[in-house]
Protein backbone atom coordinates (compact mmCIF):
# COMPACT_ATOMS: atom_id res chain seq x y z
CA UNK A 1 0.00 0.00 0.00
CA UNK A 2 2.86 2.35 0.75
CA UNK A 3 4.43 1.64 -2.63
CA UNK A 4 1.13 2.32 -4.35
CA UNK A 5 0.69 5.62 -2.50
CA UNK A 6 4.26 6.56 -3.32
CA UNK A 7 3.69 5.86 -6.99
CA UNK A 8 0.48 7.92 -7.00
CA UNK A 9 2.12 10.88 -5.29
CA UNK A 10 5.12 10.66 -7.63
CA UNK A 11 2.83 10.63 -10.66
CA UNK A 12 0.86 13.63 -9.40
CA UNK A 13 4.07 15.54 -8.74
CA UNK A 14 5.36 14.71 -12.21
CA UNK A 15 2.18 15.96 -13.88
CA UNK A 16 1.87 19.16 -11.85
CA UNK A 17 5.48 20.29 -11.40
CA UNK A 18 6.49 20.54 -15.05
CA UNK A 19 5.15 20.64 -18.60
CA UNK A 20 6.20 17.30 -20.02
CA UNK A 21 7.51 16.70 -23.53
CA UNK A 22 8.84 20.19 -24.33
CA UNK A 23 10.77 18.97 -27.38
CA UNK A 24 7.88 16.84 -28.63
CA UNK A 25 5.40 19.71 -28.43
CA UNK A 26 7.90 22.01 -30.14
CA UNK A 27 8.25 19.54 -33.01
CA UNK A 28 4.46 19.28 -33.27
CA UNK A 29 4.21 23.08 -33.37
CA UNK A 30 6.85 23.38 -36.05
CA UNK A 31 5.56 20.41 -38.04
CA UNK A 32 1.92 21.42 -38.28
CA UNK A 33 2.56 25.11 -38.86
CA UNK A 34 5.08 24.29 -41.59
CA UNK A 35 2.62 21.87 -43.21
CA UNK A 36 -0.17 24.45 -43.22
CA UNK A 37 2.10 27.25 -44.41
CA UNK A 38 3.50 25.19 -47.29
CA UNK A 39 -0.03 24.21 -48.27
CA UNK A 40 -1.17 27.85 -48.33
CA UNK A 41 1.84 28.88 -50.39
CA UNK A 42 1.48 26.05 -52.90
CA UNK A 43 -2.25 26.64 -53.35
CA UNK A 44 -1.93 30.42 -53.50
CA UNK A 45 -2.59 30.54 -57.27
CA UNK A 46 -5.65 28.32 -56.75
CA UNK A 47 -6.96 29.90 -53.55
CA UNK A 48 -10.01 31.39 -55.31
CA UNK A 49 -11.21 28.02 -56.61
CA UNK A 50 -10.61 26.34 -53.25
CA UNK A 51 -11.86 28.85 -50.67
CA UNK A 52 -12.76 32.03 -52.52
CA UNK A 53 -16.22 33.60 -52.81
CA UNK A 54 -16.47 32.58 -56.46
CA UNK A 55 -15.30 29.00 -55.98
CA UNK A 56 -17.32 25.87 -56.89
CA UNK A 57 -18.50 25.58 -53.28
CA UNK A 58 -20.17 28.94 -53.46
CA UNK A 59 -21.14 31.20 -50.58
CA UNK A 60 -24.80 30.15 -50.40
CA UNK A 61 -23.95 26.46 -50.09
CA UNK A 62 -21.38 27.26 -47.42
CA UNK A 63 -23.98 29.23 -45.46
CA UNK A 64 -26.44 26.34 -45.56
CA UNK A 65 -23.83 23.86 -44.36
CA UNK A 66 -22.64 26.15 -41.54
CA UNK A 67 -26.22 26.57 -40.35
CA UNK A 68 -26.51 22.79 -40.21
CA UNK A 69 -23.26 21.85 -38.47
CA UNK A 70 -22.56 25.12 -36.59
CA UNK A 71 -18.85 25.07 -37.54
CA UNK A 72 -16.73 28.18 -37.11
CA UNK A 73 -15.35 30.08 -40.10
CA UNK A 74 -14.63 33.77 -40.43
CA UNK A 75 -15.12 33.54 -44.20
CA UNK A 76 -18.86 33.18 -43.72
CA UNK A 77 -19.13 36.63 -42.14
CA UNK A 78 -19.07 38.36 -45.53
CA UNK A 79 -18.70 37.41 -49.18
CA UNK A 80 -16.25 40.18 -50.06
CA UNK A 81 -13.08 39.54 -52.03
CA UNK A 82 -11.02 41.83 -49.82
CA UNK A 83 -12.11 39.98 -46.69
CA UNK A 84 -11.17 36.64 -48.22
CA UNK A 85 -7.69 37.89 -49.14
CA UNK A 86 -7.24 39.29 -45.63
CA UNK A 87 -8.21 35.99 -43.98
CA UNK A 88 -5.90 34.03 -46.28
CA UNK A 89 -2.99 36.37 -45.51
CA UNK A 90 -3.88 36.20 -41.80
CA UNK A 91 -3.70 32.40 -41.87
CA UNK A 92 -0.27 32.50 -43.53
CA UNK A 93 1.07 35.17 -41.15
CA UNK A 94 -0.03 33.37 -37.99
CA UNK A 95 1.57 30.18 -39.33
CA UNK A 96 4.90 31.96 -39.73
CA UNK A 97 4.76 33.54 -36.27
CA UNK A 98 3.79 30.31 -34.54
CA UNK A 99 6.46 28.44 -36.49
CA UNK A 100 9.05 30.87 -35.16
CA UNK A 101 7.58 30.66 -31.66
CA UNK A 102 6.67 34.32 -31.22
CA UNK A 103 3.99 34.78 -28.49
CA UNK A 104 3.12 31.13 -28.89
CA UNK A 105 0.07 31.13 -26.63
CA UNK A 106 -1.63 33.92 -28.55
CA UNK A 107 -0.41 32.76 -31.96
CA UNK A 108 -1.67 29.22 -31.34
CA UNK A 109 -5.18 30.61 -30.89
CA UNK A 110 -4.92 32.79 -34.00
CA UNK A 111 -3.44 29.85 -35.92
CA UNK A 112 -6.49 27.80 -34.97
CA UNK A 113 -8.78 30.59 -36.20
CA UNK A 114 -6.99 30.68 -39.56
CA UNK A 115 -7.09 26.91 -40.05
CA UNK A 116 -10.76 26.56 -39.11
CA UNK A 117 -11.79 29.58 -41.18
CA UNK A 118 -10.40 28.15 -44.41
CA UNK A 119 -11.12 24.47 -43.87
CA UNK A 120 -14.72 24.96 -42.72
CA UNK A 121 -15.40 27.30 -45.64
CA UNK A 122 -14.90 24.46 -48.15
CA UNK A 123 -15.05 21.16 -46.33
CA UNK A 124 -14.46 19.03 -49.43
CA UNK A 125 -10.97 20.43 -50.05
CA UNK A 126 -8.50 18.04 -48.47
CA UNK A 127 -6.76 14.70 -48.68
CA UNK A 128 -7.04 13.37 -45.11
CA UNK A 129 -4.22 15.42 -43.71
CA UNK A 130 -6.62 18.33 -43.30
CA UNK A 131 -8.61 16.32 -40.74
CA UNK A 132 -5.48 15.73 -38.65
CA UNK A 133 -4.50 19.40 -38.89
CA UNK A 134 -8.05 20.41 -37.98
CA UNK A 135 -7.86 18.49 -34.71
CA UNK A 136 -4.29 19.28 -33.81
CA UNK A 137 -4.67 23.05 -34.26
CA UNK A 138 -7.22 22.95 -31.43
CA UNK A 139 -5.06 20.79 -29.17
CA UNK A 140 -2.03 23.04 -29.70
CA UNK A 141 -3.86 25.91 -27.98
CA UNK A 142 -3.68 24.07 -24.65
CA UNK A 143 0.01 23.15 -24.85
CA UNK A 144 3.11 25.08 -23.83
CA UNK A 145 4.62 24.53 -27.24
CA UNK A 146 7.14 27.37 -26.99
CA UNK A 147 9.33 26.01 -24.17
CA UNK A 148 12.18 25.21 -26.56
CA UNK A 149 13.17 26.15 -30.12
CA UNK A 150 11.20 29.39 -30.09
CA UNK A 151 11.69 33.14 -29.95
CA UNK A 152 9.79 33.13 -26.66
CA UNK A 153 12.32 30.75 -25.11
CA UNK A 154 15.22 32.85 -26.37
CA UNK A 155 13.67 36.06 -25.01
CA UNK A 156 12.99 34.45 -21.62
CA UNK A 157 16.56 33.13 -21.46
CA UNK A 158 17.97 36.58 -22.20
CA UNK A 159 15.81 38.06 -19.45
CA UNK A 160 17.06 35.47 -16.94
CA UNK A 161 20.65 36.11 -17.91
CA UNK A 162 20.15 39.86 -17.58
CA UNK A 163 18.64 39.46 -14.10
CA UNK A 164 21.52 37.16 -13.11
CA UNK A 165 23.94 39.93 -14.09
CA UNK A 166 21.97 42.38 -11.95
CA UNK A 167 20.58 44.30 -14.90
CA UNK A 168 17.13 45.83 -14.82
CA UNK A 169 14.63 44.10 -17.10
CA UNK A 170 11.84 46.39 -18.27
CA UNK A 171 8.18 45.38 -18.24
CA UNK A 172 6.60 43.65 -21.20
CA UNK A 173 4.72 46.10 -23.42
CA UNK A 174 4.02 44.01 -26.50
CA UNK A 175 2.06 41.33 -24.65
CA UNK A 176 -0.49 43.66 -22.97
CA UNK A 177 -0.87 45.69 -26.18
CA UNK A 178 -1.54 42.54 -28.18
CA UNK A 179 -3.97 41.34 -25.52
CA UNK A 180 -5.87 44.67 -25.59
CA UNK A 181 -6.17 44.76 -29.38
CA UNK A 182 -7.35 41.16 -29.62
CA UNK A 183 -9.74 41.70 -26.71
CA UNK A 184 -11.34 44.65 -28.50
CA UNK A 185 -11.70 42.54 -31.65
CA UNK A 186 -13.17 39.65 -29.64
CA UNK A 187 -15.73 41.91 -27.96
CA UNK A 188 -16.73 43.42 -31.30
CA UNK A 189 -17.11 40.03 -33.00
CA UNK A 190 -19.11 38.61 -30.10
CA UNK A 191 -21.41 41.64 -29.93
CA UNK A 192 -22.06 41.35 -33.67
CA UNK A 193 -23.21 37.75 -33.21
CA UNK A 194 -20.46 36.30 -35.39
CA UNK A 195 -19.59 33.60 -32.85
CA UNK A 196 -23.05 32.06 -32.70
CA UNK A 197 -23.24 28.33 -33.37
CA UNK A 198 -20.89 25.74 -31.94
CA UNK A 199 -19.73 27.16 -28.56
CA UNK A 200 -16.34 25.39 -28.68
CA UNK A 201 -14.40 28.12 -30.47
CA UNK A 202 -15.96 31.05 -28.50
CA UNK A 203 -15.22 29.27 -25.22
CA UNK A 204 -11.59 28.73 -26.25
CA UNK A 205 -11.16 32.34 -27.42
CA UNK A 206 -12.68 33.91 -24.30
CA UNK A 207 -11.08 31.36 -21.98
CA UNK A 208 -7.55 31.99 -23.25
CA UNK A 209 -8.05 35.76 -23.29
CA UNK A 210 -9.27 35.82 -19.68
CA UNK A 211 -6.58 33.36 -18.57
CA UNK A 212 -3.85 35.61 -19.96
CA UNK A 213 -5.34 38.56 -18.10
CA UNK A 214 -5.39 36.65 -14.81
CA UNK A 215 -1.83 35.45 -15.37
CA UNK A 216 -0.59 38.97 -16.05
CA UNK A 217 -2.36 40.47 -13.03
CA UNK A 218 -1.06 37.77 -10.70
CA UNK A 219 2.45 38.13 -12.09
CA UNK A 220 2.44 41.88 -11.54
CA UNK A 221 0.36 42.30 -8.37
CA UNK A 222 0.79 39.14 -6.30
CA UNK A 223 2.83 39.79 -3.16
CA UNK A 224 3.65 36.14 -2.55
CA UNK A 225 4.72 33.31 -4.83
CA UNK A 226 1.77 31.04 -4.05
CA UNK A 227 -0.67 32.46 -6.65
CA UNK A 228 1.96 32.24 -9.39
CA UNK A 229 2.82 28.68 -8.36
CA UNK A 230 -0.88 27.75 -8.48
CA UNK A 231 -1.30 29.17 -11.98
CA UNK A 232 1.83 27.38 -13.11
CA UNK A 233 0.46 24.10 -11.76
CA UNK A 234 -2.81 24.63 -13.62
CA UNK A 235 -0.90 25.43 -16.81
CA UNK A 236 1.17 22.26 -16.44
CA UNK A 237 -1.91 20.11 -15.91
CA UNK A 238 -3.63 21.58 -18.99
CA UNK A 239 -0.48 21.13 -21.08
CA UNK A 240 0.07 17.54 -19.99
CA UNK A 241 -3.58 16.69 -20.53
CA UNK A 242 -3.48 18.12 -24.06
CA UNK A 243 -0.28 16.22 -24.78
CA UNK A 244 -1.96 13.01 -23.65
CA UNK A 245 -4.92 13.74 -25.92
CA UNK A 246 -2.59 14.30 -28.89
CA UNK A 247 -0.90 10.96 -28.25
CA UNK A 248 -4.24 9.19 -27.87
CA UNK A 249 -5.52 10.81 -31.07
CA UNK A 250 -2.50 9.56 -33.04
CA UNK A 251 -2.95 6.05 -31.65
CA UNK A 252 -6.66 6.14 -32.46
CA UNK A 253 -5.96 7.17 -36.06
CA UNK A 254 -3.60 4.26 -36.62
CA UNK A 255 -5.67 1.73 -34.70
CA UNK A 256 -8.92 2.48 -36.55
CA UNK A 257 -7.15 2.64 -39.92
CA UNK A 258 -5.44 -0.69 -39.29
CA UNK A 259 -8.54 -2.52 -38.07
CA UNK A 260 -10.66 -1.23 -40.96
CA UNK A 261 -7.96 -2.44 -43.37
CA UNK A 262 -8.08 -5.90 -41.82
CA UNK A 263 -11.81 -6.09 -42.51
CA UNK A 264 -11.49 -4.96 -46.13
CA UNK A 265 -11.04 -7.52 -48.90
CA UNK A 266 -8.95 -5.11 -50.98
CA UNK A 267 -6.28 -5.05 -48.29
CA UNK A 268 -6.38 -8.82 -48.08
CA UNK A 269 -5.76 -9.41 -51.79
CA UNK A 270 -3.37 -6.47 -52.31
CA UNK A 271 -5.49 -4.41 -54.69
CA UNK A 272 -5.72 -1.51 -52.18
CA UNK A 273 -2.06 -0.78 -52.92
CA UNK A 274 -1.97 -1.87 -56.56
CA UNK A 275 -4.81 0.23 -57.97
CA UNK A 276 -3.82 3.66 -56.58
CA UNK A 277 -0.38 3.21 -58.17
CA UNK A 278 -2.09 3.13 -61.59
CA UNK A 279 -4.41 6.10 -61.14
CA UNK A 280 -3.28 9.27 -62.89
CA UNK A 281 -4.37 11.39 -59.93
CA UNK A 282 -2.09 9.45 -57.56
CA UNK A 283 0.82 8.83 -59.93
CA UNK A 284 3.06 11.88 -60.28
CA UNK A 285 5.92 9.49 -61.14
CA UNK A 286 4.40 6.75 -63.33
CA UNK A 287 7.73 4.99 -63.88
CA UNK A 288 8.29 4.68 -60.12
CA UNK A 289 4.73 3.45 -59.57
CA UNK A 290 5.16 0.83 -62.33
CA UNK A 291 8.41 -0.31 -60.76
CA UNK A 292 6.78 -0.85 -57.37
CA UNK A 293 3.66 -2.56 -58.72
CA UNK A 294 5.57 -4.83 -61.12
CA UNK A 295 6.66 -7.05 -58.25
CA UNK A 296 3.94 -9.06 -56.56
CA UNK A 297 6.24 -9.67 -53.61
CA UNK A 298 6.78 -5.92 -53.15
CA UNK A 299 3.02 -5.23 -53.26
CA UNK A 300 2.40 -7.99 -50.72
CA UNK A 301 5.10 -6.67 -48.36
CA UNK A 302 3.76 -3.10 -48.56
CA UNK A 303 0.16 -4.23 -48.08
CA UNK A 304 0.61 -6.51 -45.10
CA UNK A 305 3.42 -4.43 -43.64
CA UNK A 306 1.18 -1.36 -43.54
CA UNK A 307 -1.63 -3.22 -41.80
CA UNK A 308 0.68 -4.89 -39.27
CA UNK A 309 2.46 -1.65 -38.36
CA UNK A 310 -0.75 0.34 -37.93
CA UNK A 311 -2.51 -2.29 -35.82
CA UNK A 312 0.54 -3.05 -33.68
CA UNK A 313 1.78 0.46 -33.01
CA UNK A 314 -0.55 1.43 -30.11
CA UNK A 315 0.42 -1.81 -28.33
CA UNK A 316 4.16 -1.10 -28.61
CA UNK A 317 4.15 2.16 -26.62
CA UNK A 318 5.20 0.29 -23.50
CA UNK A 319 8.32 -1.09 -25.19
CA UNK A 320 10.59 1.76 -26.20
CA UNK A 321 12.77 -0.13 -28.67
CA UNK A 322 9.93 -1.78 -30.57
CA UNK A 323 8.01 1.51 -30.58
CA UNK A 324 10.97 3.36 -32.09
CA UNK A 325 11.36 0.73 -34.82
CA UNK A 326 7.68 0.92 -35.80
CA UNK A 327 7.77 4.71 -35.57
CA UNK A 328 10.66 4.82 -38.04
CA UNK A 329 8.73 2.45 -40.30
CA UNK A 330 5.62 4.66 -40.23
CA UNK A 331 7.59 7.85 -40.92
CA UNK A 332 9.31 6.11 -43.83
CA UNK A 333 5.96 4.90 -45.12
CA UNK A 334 4.53 8.43 -45.09
CA UNK A 335 7.62 9.77 -46.84
CA UNK A 336 7.15 7.14 -49.58
CA UNK A 337 3.45 8.06 -49.87
CA UNK A 338 4.40 11.71 -50.29
CA UNK A 339 6.67 10.88 -53.24
CA UNK A 340 4.98 7.93 -54.93
CA UNK A 341 1.31 8.94 -54.53
CA UNK A 342 1.83 12.70 -54.63
CA UNK A 343 0.30 13.41 -51.20
CA UNK A 344 2.95 15.59 -49.54
CA UNK A 345 0.72 17.49 -47.12
CA UNK A 346 -1.09 14.40 -45.90
CA UNK A 347 2.28 12.79 -45.25
CA UNK A 348 3.69 15.89 -43.54
CA UNK A 349 0.64 16.09 -41.26
CA UNK A 350 0.96 12.44 -40.26
CA UNK A 351 4.72 12.71 -39.71
CA UNK A 352 4.10 15.75 -37.50
CA UNK A 353 1.58 13.71 -35.50
CA UNK A 354 4.06 10.84 -35.23
CA UNK A 355 6.68 13.24 -33.86
CA UNK A 356 4.97 13.27 -30.46
CA UNK A 357 6.40 9.78 -29.89
CA UNK A 358 9.99 10.61 -30.87
CA UNK A 359 12.48 10.04 -28.02
CA UNK A 360 13.81 13.15 -26.29
CA UNK A 361 17.54 12.29 -26.71
CA UNK A 362 17.04 12.05 -30.48
CA UNK A 363 15.23 15.41 -30.58
CA UNK A 364 17.99 17.02 -28.52
CA UNK A 365 20.62 15.72 -30.91
CA UNK A 366 18.51 16.96 -33.80
CA UNK A 367 18.39 20.41 -32.18
CA UNK A 368 22.17 20.35 -31.65
CA UNK A 369 22.74 19.44 -35.30
CA UNK A 370 20.47 22.27 -36.42
CA UNK A 371 22.25 24.72 -34.09
CA UNK A 372 25.66 23.69 -35.42
CA UNK A 373 24.46 23.98 -39.02
CA UNK A 374 23.10 27.43 -38.28
CA UNK A 375 26.38 28.38 -36.61
CA UNK A 376 28.38 27.26 -39.63
CA UNK A 377 26.06 29.17 -41.95
CA UNK A 378 26.22 32.34 -39.88
CA UNK A 379 30.00 31.96 -39.68
CA UNK A 380 30.24 31.83 -43.44
CA UNK A 381 28.00 34.86 -43.80
CA UNK A 382 30.09 36.71 -41.21
CA UNK A 383 33.32 35.87 -43.05
CA UNK A 384 31.79 37.12 -46.28
CA UNK A 385 30.79 40.35 -44.55
CA UNK A 386 34.32 40.75 -43.17
CA UNK A 387 35.69 40.79 -46.73
CA UNK A 388 33.71 43.90 -47.59
CA UNK A 389 34.80 47.44 -46.80
CA UNK A 390 31.37 48.52 -45.64
CA UNK A 391 31.10 49.58 -41.98
CA UNK A 392 29.07 47.44 -39.59
CA UNK A 393 25.57 48.94 -39.25
CA UNK A 394 24.59 50.13 -35.81
CA UNK A 395 21.23 48.86 -34.60
CA UNK A 396 19.47 50.00 -31.45
CA UNK A 397 18.89 47.39 -28.78
CA UNK A 398 15.44 45.90 -28.74
CA UNK A 399 13.69 46.95 -25.52
CA UNK A 400 11.04 44.30 -25.91
CA UNK A 401 10.70 41.90 -23.01
CA UNK A 402 7.98 39.32 -22.52
CA UNK A 403 6.16 38.19 -19.43
CA UNK A 404 5.64 34.47 -19.07
CA UNK A 405 1.87 34.90 -18.99
CA UNK A 406 1.79 36.07 -22.59
CA UNK A 407 4.41 33.72 -23.99
CA UNK A 408 4.15 30.39 -22.19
Amino acid sequence: MNRFSLAISSGIARVTESALGPYQTAVIRIGFTATWLLFLLREFPHRQEMYGPEGPWEFGLAQQLIKTNGAFTALIWTNGQLWFEAVYAFAALTSVLLLLGWRTRTMSVLFMVGVLSLQNRSVFMGDGGDNVLHLMCVYLVFTRCGQVWSLDERRARRDREARARGELVGPDRVGPALWAVLGFALVAVTAAGRLDGDPTVPVILWGVWLALAVWWVVGRRARTAQPRVLLDVVGNIVHNGALLVIMAEACLIYATAGWYKIQGSRWQDGTAVYYPLHLDYFSPWPALADLLSSSGTMVMLITYGTVIVQVAFPFTLFNRRVKNVLLAAMITEHAVIAVVLGLPFFSLAMIAADAVFLPTPFLRRLGDWAARARGRLSGRVRRCDDRTDLPEPRTPENPEHAHVGFTA
